[in-house]
């Protein structure tokens, strides 16, 4: 098992004239970012950063290495500063900054990191918290646009160009951190521990495509980098999981990764603009709010998009509908549509319409299983039964500094470590599992079990619906109620009656919402997720308004 400075390593020297990132007119090839990030991580020995206590003698919620927090747009530094600090055996995390300045405060003092690798354009903002951070010693800004706002900023191409490019003299283990931070979107974030081992297996290339079968040679790994053609984009923010995990796909199996010219938010045109600009064959996307978008600038049909052959979702839920109007915008197009979660990996990918009558199934990875509702065991038998999809073995250690969500989300079975994200499932079929939602985002109707991703794949099932959130709201009758926020391609194409009668065509009756807000737009973080919040403070002010 390898450390990920291990693979990359020999990716680089396997095809070291290969472009490894490019970004507007800055082209690195592997060589340069193999070069490049010893420099940085030199850099980072020297002030200190590194690993104080090894794996073996802490427990599954404790670090032991040093962390560096990245609060970066999308860009070639996001991608050096991480491998620059596997190879100095310092822990990097995301920071997301979509964060207002409470939310900052809360994450860099739960992570406590000793050093900072920042956009100068996030300088300000930085600066007004930096008094109620005190772990943090070290700041490296990238420069981005304007005036520095923290005076003893380090300017990133300064401190890296004063560093040796010989390689590093620390020694990564497989047991080295790669830590993420979940979006905080259902609850304070999260520091995800995973051993690199782990990751690397779990989502980051260490199978075989052909097979599944774990990769245990580096020069397997050598041998697959020096085949690989693909330039990939993954348009997700690095600061979340699709991105940054796309983006590490691609590099550490050879491939060229593609960063879109405008990384302050998802914009159509611009992906579009770069696809054809750049000869892109994959892009990554994440649900509907990236593909929606995509389709209407497509429709418009001013690119040529002939090179692109795959688009890979993960993240949030891609509609039937999204998926087929992609197919026919262009020609020969595949959809990847893969489900994960920070705490799983990649754990299925979903099953065509043609392979299946059910919404939401999905053909399980290696490693995954559906334990019984009371966790205590595997379920083996297709049947009705509800659980919760798990992953066993390559799964992260723990939550930091978190025992008790450690214990809870991470439990050992018969001798075996298992991570139960909160997703619940049933068993539909050999390896087959039909995927039901989070738990934490079930109605209880009038003692019906109803799971609102299931409801909002359902309303999408109108051709004039464009995006649709399903949530539950106070009931005399019923306890709960389900309603839902919907969004048409074009205003009044459909009434609530015409979207509830196809919607009950695909569901049950009483899991059909009893109320609908039109809205123009369907607000979602910047991961894609749902925003909730947005949707249930709607139907307050509605009620407080007296509209509907």
């Amino acid at each position: 098992m390898f450390p990920l400075s291990e693979v990359f390593k020999h990716v680089a020297q396997t095809v070291g004239h290969r472009e490894a990132i490019v970004h507007r007119e800055r082209r690195f090839t592997y060589a340069d970012l193999d070069r490049r990030s010893n420099q940085l991580a030199n850099g980072f020995t020297e002030l200190g950063l590194g690993c104080f206590e090894e794996r073996a003698s802490l427990e599954n919620w404790q670090a032991g290495q040093d962390r560096l927090a990245i609060y970066l747009h999308n860009g070639p530094e996001y991608l050096e500063g991480m491998l620059a600090a596997f190879k100095a055996r310092v822990a990097p995390f995301n920071v997301n900054y979509r964060y207002v300045e409470e939310e900052l405060i809360y994450l860099l003092n739960h992570a406590k990191p000793k050093a900072i690798l920042f956009h100068r354009s996030f300088g300000p903002q930085l600066a007004a918290i930096r008094p109620h951070v005190p772990s943090l010693e070290v700041f490296i800004e990238v420069d981005d646009v304007g005036t520095s706002a923290i005076s003893d900023a380090q300017d990133y191409e300064t401190f890296l160009g004063s560093q040796s490019s010989i390689v590093p003299s620390t020694y990564p283990t497989a047991d080295d951190l790669y830590v993420l931070y979940t979006g905080g979107t259902t609850g304070k974030p999260k520091g995800v521990l995973w051993r690199q081992a782990d990751i690397f297996v779990s989502v980051m290339g260490g199978r075989r495509l052909k097979d599944g079968a774990i990769i245990e040679d580096l020069s397997e790994i050598s041998e697959i980098a020096a085949k690989s053609k693909m330039r990939m984009m993954p348009a997700p923010p690095f600061m979340h999981a699709a991105g940054q995990w796309n983006a590490f796909i691609g590099l550490l199996s050879g491939n060229t990764i593609i960063i879109q010219d405008g990384v302050d938010r998802m914009q159509a045109g611009d992906l579009l603009d770069v696809v054809e600009r750049e000869g892109v064959t994959m892009m990554s996307i994440v649900g509907d709010a990236f593909a929606q978008p995509l389709i209407e600038k497509i429709k418009e049909n001013k690119h040529d998009l002939s090179s692109l052959r795959f688009i890979s979702n993960s993240g949030a839920h891609l509609s039937t509908a999204a998926k087929h109007e992609l197919c026919e915008l262009i020609p020969g197009l595949r959809i990847l549509d893969f489900l994960g979660s920070t705490e799983g990996g990649n754990q299925g990918q979903h099953l065509d319409q043609s392979e299946t009558d059910q919404q939401g199934e999905f053909r399980m990875s290696a490693s995954n299983a559906v334990l019984n509702d009371n966790r205590s065991e595997e379920l083996t038998s297709p049947g009705d039964e509800i659980g919760w999809w798990a992953r066993r073995i390559y799964v992260p250690l723990g939550y930091l500094d978190d025992k008790e969500a450690t214990l809870q989300t991470f439990p050992t079975l018969n001798g075996v470590r298992y991570s139960i994200p909160g997703d619940r499932a049933r068993l539909v079929g050999e390896n087959i599992v039909q995927l039901l939602g989070r738990d934490s985002l079930v109605i209880n109707s009038g003692g019906e079990k109803i799971f609102v991703e299931e409801v909002e794949e359902a309303l999408k099932r109108h051709p004039a619906v464009c995006d649709a959130l399903v949530l539950g709201r106070p009931s005399l009758r019923w306890g709960t109620e389900v309603v839902s926020v919907v969004a048409l391609h074009s205003p009044n194409s459909a009434t609530f009656d015409e979207i509830i009668s196809t919607a009950a065509s695909h569901i049950a009756r009483y899991k059909l919402p009893k109320e609908v807000l039109f809205v123009d737009d369907i607000r979602r973080h910047a991961n894609g997720k749902p925003d909730y919040e947005w949707a249930a403070d709607l139907f307050l002010h509605s009620q407080e308004e007296g509209t509907t």
